[in-house]
């Protein structure tokens, strides 16, 4: 499925995800501390990409101590995002083909932005987030734990399983040195929650667009 067709889903359900998912109490309580604990160990201009309704956005942006950027492709959802959060920068784009300059932010955060990329397009959005990605700059992601590449039926449309092993494949060609990774099933949820964390290495060769 294309990328239009993917934020036109996600338009069409957009004030039904706001209502059910897009507020922070709604959010799992490890999901908020792990977040908050990355932005505070991250430093620079921080990227929420994929960043639907805003509220990891605003979390980013730290009471304002942060500079903090959403990026969705859905206008719906950047419209709730706005709207519920003014004092925040939200921004059209595709994660394939981010309207950032090589280098531009010292983290990614990229919270269930990847389920709904197919397995062969994947590696050009891993490419993009480490283009926009300063050396040394850091990853945080959050997937679905499960056979990598495996299709399922989402509440919104096909979305895909992944591992922390096979991620950590993919994210390697692009500079990726992957920190650390956890696993989880929360209680009443249906899938496991996987999340990972890596720095591009200060090493790596400046990635160029894919």
């Amino acid at each position: 499925m294309s990328r239009a067709r993917i934020a036109s889903a996600y338009d069409a359900r957009a004030d039904e995800y706001v209502e059910k998912m897009g507020a922070l109490h709604q959010m799992a309580a490890q999901d908020r501390a792990t977040i908050r604990d990355w932005r505070d160990a991250t430093a620079g201009r921080l990227l929420d990409a994929g960043c639907g309704p805003g509220h990891w956005t605003d979390v980013l942006a730290d009471d304002g101590r942060r500079e903090a950027l959403g990026l969705d492709g859905s206008a719906g959802f950047l419209a709730s995002a706005r709207r519920r959060f003014p004092a925040q920068a939200f921004l059209a784009g595709d994660l394939a083909a981010l309207p950032l300059a090589p280098g531009a932010v010292g983290g990614v955060l990229a919270w269930y932005s990847i389920i709904h990329t197919a397995p062969a397009g994947l590696p050009a959005v891993l490419g993009e987030l480490a283009r926009v990605l300063t050396p040394g700059g850091s990853l945080l992601l959050g997937f679905f734990d499960g056979e990598p590449g495996l299709p399922f039926d989402h509440a919104v449309t096909t979305a895909y399983f992944w591992s922390a092993e096979a991620l950590t494949d993919l994210l390697r060609p692009h500079g990726f040195v992957v920190e650390r990774s956890a696993s989880r099933h929360d209680p009443g949820v249906r899938r496991r929650h996987g999340e990972l964390l890596a720095t591009r290495s200060a090493t790596s060769a400046p990635p160029g667009r894919h």
